[in-house]
Order: structure tokens, then C-alpha cells, then sequence
């Protein structure tokens, strides 16, 4: 089945003392910075849009893993639309590349948390999506400096 609906967005990690990984938080979840496909974009320039709206972290200070893409297709309901409608998410992986002060427009809160697979946080979405970049880093060849951050 093709999807109706198209998403995207990154989990962005930082290293502070720890490497760390941000989650926005809604009124009764967690969630990523992520949003709907404008007309003509692509997945990763929706996805540096939708970062940038939502916290304010620019393109220049992030390095994007050039190997990670991850997708998910799902049924959802939005209340403006009771009619379920089948979603596609794709995901990107970015590193900070320095400090940022996070921004929010749409979420009533964020929080850093300690990269220490496994995590257990919402079954649907991101549970898998952080399964998938255990997996992922484990194997990299590819990774940026993060303890040289400036």
C-alpha cells in the first residue's frame, strides 16, 4: 500500500559529558523534531526544515550521517481528519557540531537523554528508530569527531 502521508525529521545526538540524544516533549509524549513533506521537497530538506522550525538548530552546526536513513510505515488519525491514513516516517541521524540553544515553537518541552541502549520509551516509534542506531553505530564506519565539539 503507498502512503498518503509523508513525514520526516532527525534524532540528533550531542556530546556533553556523555553522548546524549534530544526527545521533544508533547503535552502526554515524546516525540522527535519531525514534520510533513512541503510540496517539492525532499525527505532530508523537510527534515532540516522541520528541525530548524521546531528547535532552532541550524544546518551549520549539524553533520548528518551520510549512511542512516530510517523509515516506518503506520496508521494514524488526526482529529481535524478521523479518516485513518497510512504515513510514512523517515528518519535522519545528526551529531551537534557545537553548542545550540534549543528554540521551541511547537513542543512544551525537551530533554537530552543519556545514549545507553536499550531504551524503552514509545513502543511505536521511537523504541524501534533507537534499536536501529544501536545497531547502526555499532557497525560505523563513518563518525563525526564529537569529542572535539567546539
Amino acid at each position: 500500500m503507498r502512503p498518503s502521508l509523508y513525514s520526516s525529521g532527525f534524532l540528533v545526538f550531542r556530546r556533553a559529558t556523555e553522548l546524549e540524544f534530544l526527545l521533544m516533549k508533547h503535552p502526554n509524549r515524546w516525540d522527535l523534531p519531525k514534520g510533513h513533506l512541503d510540496f517539492g521537497e525532499t525527505k532530508r530538506e523537510a527534515a532540516l526544515r522541520e528541525l530548524w522550525e521546531e528547535t532552532g538548530i541550524p544546518n551549520s552546526r549539524l553533520w548528518v550521517d551520510p549512511t542512516f536513513e530510517y523509515q516506518q510505515r503506520y496508521w494514524v488519525r488526526y482529529p481535524k481528519d478521523p479518516a485513518p491514513r497510512f504515513k510514512e516516517l523517515t528518519l535522519f541521524l545528526g551529531f551537534l557540531t557545537g553548542d545550540v540553544e534549543l528554540k521551541l515553537t511547537e513542543h512544551t518541552g525537551f530533554e537530552w537523554l543519556t545514549w545507553n541502549p536499550p531504551h524503552r520509551i514509545q513502543a511505536q516509534t521511537i523504541d524501534p528508530l533507537l534499536d536501529s542506531v544501536a545497531l547502526h553505530l555499532q557497525a560505523a564506519k563513518t563518525w563525526p569527531s564529537l569529542d572535539a565539539q567546539r
